[in-house]
C-alpha cells in the first residue's frame, strides 16, 4: 500500500514530515513490485532474528542492522564507528549505516518471492475482486491459486477454438490436470497454468476501458435483474481501477514487503529468554518456504513437489497477510492463532481505532457516579482529589500569577501537600470552567455533556438526578469519564451548546429528556398521599397554630408527612398560596407532606387532588 512507504532512495534521505498538520489527506493504493523494491532498505533472506549468545541481529535476517538500521544511536554493528560525529557514514567492515535507531520504525525491507502470490485480501473478499474482474467464480478461482486446476490463459491457434468458444470478456476455461492432457493429446499444445502466475497473465491482459464498455452495453440491453446487479457490481471495480491508476496485475505480489522491525518486537524477558511478536513466525515461515522452493528449482526437483511448495507459500503469505481467512489458522505454541497484519490494523483493538483515533488524553479522569438531589440541573459534583488532578496546570498558573511561588515544583509541591490556597485557588478556576461528563457507550449526542462543577468530599462523581436518562445512567456502580477542555474556544462550546440545561430535549424527536422519574416521582407519591391510618384516634383532626409548629410537631415524631392536619392560616398571603376547597372551605395542602411540596413559590394551576398532576 502506498500511503504507509517510506522515500525510495537508499541515499540520505528525510524519513520525518516536517510540518505533519499541513497534510489535508492520505490515499492509498496498491503498490507495484518496482514501488516495492524501491521504497526497500534491502532484502531479506535469513529467516533468523537474533544472535542468541551476542544478543546482536543477524544480518540478512528480519532484524538485520544493514537493512533497517541500527539498534543503538549512531554506532555501528561491528563499534568501528561510534558517535555523531561519523553520522551518515556506511561501516566499510559490517555494512551498517551511523545514524539514529529510531529509522528502525520506519524503514522496510521485502522479500523477493520465487514465484507470484496473489494477496488474499483481493482475492478472499467478499466480495472477491480478483474474480469479479475476470468475471470467474471465486472457487473456480481458488482451485487455480492453489494448485488444483489449471486456467487457459491463451487458446493460441489450436482447434480448442471450435471445441468450446472463448470470448475475452468471458470467463476463462479451468481444467483438470487430466482435462488439459485429454485436450493436448487431441488438439495440441495450449498455453495454460495454474497459481498466482496465470492469474497475474490474466489480469495483465485484461482491457479495462473496454470491459467498462462491455458492461454498460450489458447492462443496458440485459432484461435479467440478476445479470444486471452481476454486470454493475464489475462495473464498478473495473472504473475504480482505471480511476485510481492502479492496475489489476498489482493484486499479485512478486515481493512482500517488511514492516520495520520496531513495529514487531523482540522484547528480552528474565532468564534469557525473548518474547517476540507473532509476526516474526509468520515472516519466518514465508522465508523458510521461500527458500526452499528456491532450492528444490535448483536442484531440478519433480514438478509435483514444487507445486506442493509453491501452494504452501501461497498460504504462508495468507497467513501473514490474513491469518485464518482461509482455512484453519496458524497457531503458536500455545495453541493460540498468530496476530497477522489485518489483526494489527482491523478491529476495536486494531492500529487506527486503538492507537490513530483511541489515544489517552491528559486532563480526564473516571469514577463512580452516584446521585446528587442538592445539585442545580447544569451543576455536577467533583470529587476534590479529583479536582486538583484535572485542572492542575491551571492551579499552578494562578498560583505563580498570584505570587504564590516562584517555581512550577514549588506549585506542585504546595498541591500535594493541599495547602489552603490550593483549594481557593480552585474555587475561583472552576467558577466559569465547564467540564465535560461522558458515559459510554456513547450512543447519541446527548450522551456526552458540559457541566458546571462543584467540589465534593469523597471519591464518587455527584450528578443530577434528572440527566440520567439523556446518559441512560443509573447509580448501580455506573462510570463516567470526566475530560477538562482546555482551549477558550472549547470551553466556550461546552458553556453556550453542551451544558446540560441546554439539552433537555432529544435530537431525534424534540421531546423532553429531562423528565422526572424513579425516585422523583416516588418522592412526590410519598409527600402529597395521605393515609388515614396515621390520624388521630376517632377520626379526629390534628390542629396546628402555625406551619411551623406542624413542623416541630413532626420532629418530635408527633405526627408523620402523610398524617391528615389542620394548620391555622396566619396571613392573607399564606391562604392565596395554600389555597381552599371551594366547598369545605378546608386547605388543599391537609397534610404536612403537601405544604413541603407546595412550598413558598407553587406551580399555578396546581391541583393536589387531581392524581393526574401528582
Amino acid at each position: 500500500m502506498t500511503g504507509f512507504f517510506q522515500s525510495p532512495q537508499r541515499v540520505k534521505r528525510e524519513t520525518e514530515i516536517k510540518d505533519i498538520n499541513k497534510i489535508r489527506s492520505l490515499r492509498i493504493g496498491l503498490a507495484s513490485a518496482e514501488e516495492i523494491m524501491g521504497k526497500s532498505h534491502g532484502e531479506v533472506k535469513n529467516p533468523e532474528t537474533i544472535d542468541y549468545k551476542t544478543h546482536k541481529p543477524k544480518f540478512d535476517g528480519l532484524f538485520c542492522e544493514r537493512i533497517f538500521g541500527p539498534t543503538k544511536d549512531y554506532e555501528c554493528n561491528c563499534g568501528k564507528f561510534r558517535g555523531i560525529k561519523h553520522k551518515g557514514v556506511t561501516c566499510d567492515r559490517c555494512g551498517v549505516e551511523v545514524i539514529q535507531s529510531k529509522v528502525r520504525r520506519n524503514r522496510l525491507g521485502h522479500i523477493h518471492l520465487e514465484m507470484p502470490v496473489a494477496h488474499i485480501w483481493f482475492s478472499k473478499g467478499v466480495p472477491s475482486r480478483m474474480a469479479a474482474l475476470i468475471d470467474m467464480h471465486t472457487k473456480v478461482m481458488e482451485q487455480v491459486l492453489y494448485y488444483e486446476k489449471y486456467i487457459v490463459v491463451e487458446p493460441g491457434n489450436s482447434p480448442y477454438l471450435g471445441w468450446r468458444a472463448l470470448h475475452e470478456l468471458k470467463p476463462l476455461e479451468v481444467l483438470t490436470e487430466e482435462e488439459l492432457q485429454e485436450v493436448e493429446d487431441e488438439y495440441g499444445p495450449i498455453d495454460a497454468a495454474m497459481g498466482a502466475e496465470a492469474i497475474e497473465r490474466v489480469l495483465e491482459n485484461l482491457d479495462l476501458q473496454l470491459i467498462c464498455d462491455v458492461l454498460r452495453e450489458t447492462i443496458r440491453t440485459s432484461r435479467s435483474q440478476q445479470k444486471i446487479t452481476k454486470c454493475i457490481k464489475r462495473l464498478k471495480i473495473a472504473q475504480d481501477f482505471l480511476k485510481s491508476d492502479n492496475k489489476p496485475e498489482w493484486m499479485i505480489l512478486e515481493n512482500l514487503p517488511v514492516i520495520p522491525p520496531d513495529l514487531r518486537p523482540l522484547v528480552p524477558l528474565d532468564g534469557g529468554r525473548f518474547a517476540t511478536s507473532d509476526l516474526n513466525d509468520l515472516y519466518r515461515r514465508v522465508i523458510n518456504r521461500n527458500n526452499r522452493l528456491r532450492r528444490l528449482k535448483e536442484v531440478h526437483a519433480p514438478e509435483v513437489i514444487i507445486r506442493n511448495e509453491k501452494r504452501m507459500l501461497q498460504e504462508a503469505v495468507d497467513a501473514l497477510l490474513d491469518n485464518g481467512r482461509r482455512g484453519r489458522p496458524v497457531k503458536g505454541s500455545n495453541n493460540r492463532p498468530l496476530k497477522s497484519l489485518s489483526d494489527m490494523l482491523k478491529g476495536k483493538g486494531g492500529r487506527f481505532r486503538q492507537n490513530l483515533l483511541g489515544k489517552r488524553v491528559d486532563y480526564s479522569g473516571r469514577s463512580v457516579i452516584v446521585v446528587g438531589p442538592n445539585l442545580r440541573f447544569h451543576q455536577c459534583g467533583l470529587p476534590k482529589k479529583m479536582a486538583l488532578e484535572l485542572f492542575e496546570p491551571f492551579i499552578i498558573h494562578h498560583l505563580e500569577k498570584l505570587d504564590h511561588v516562584n517555581t512550577i515544583r514549588s506549585a506542585k509541591r504546595m498541591i500535594e501537600r493541599e495547602h489552603p490556597v490550593v483549594y481557593d485557588v480552585l474555587e475561583k478556576i472552576i467558577k466559569d470552567h465547564p467540564v465535560l461528563l461522558n458515559r459510554a457507550p456513547t450512543l447519541h449526542r446527548l450522551g456526552i455533556q458540559a457541566f458546571m462543577p462543584t467540589l465534593i468530599e469523597g471519591n464518587a462523581i455527584r450528578l443530577h438526578p434528572l440527566t440520567c436518562e439523556a446518559f441512560n445512567a443509573d447509580f448501580d456502580g455506573d462510570q463516567m469519564a470526566v475530560h477538562v477542555p482546555l482551549s477558550r474556544e472549547a470551553r466556550n462550546e461546552a458553556k453556550h451548546l453542551m451544558l446540560s440545561d441546554k439539552n433537555i430535549l432529544r435530537p431525534a424527536s424534540g421531546q423532553p429528556i429531562a423528565t422526572p422519574s424513579q425516585d422523583i416521582v416516588l418522592g412526590c407519591y410519598y409527600l402529597t398521599k395521605i393515609d388515614p391510618s396515621y390520624s388521630a384516634g376517632g377520626g379526629e383532626v390534628r390542629r396546628f397554630a402555625s406551619p411551623e409548629q406542624a413542623m416541630q410537631a413532626f420532629d418530635h415524631g408527633l405526627i408523620k408527612l402523610q398524617e391528615e392536619i389542620n394548620v391555622r392560616f396566619t396571613t392573607y398571603e399564606e391562604v392565596e398560596i395554600i389555597g381552599e376547597d371551594k366547598d369545605s372551605g378546608r386547605p388543599l395542602a391537609r397534610s404536612l407532606g403537601m405544604r413541603i411540596f407546595i412550598g413558598e413559590d407553587p406551580m399555578p394551576g396546581l391541583d393536589l387532588e387531581d392524581p393526574t398532576q401528582l
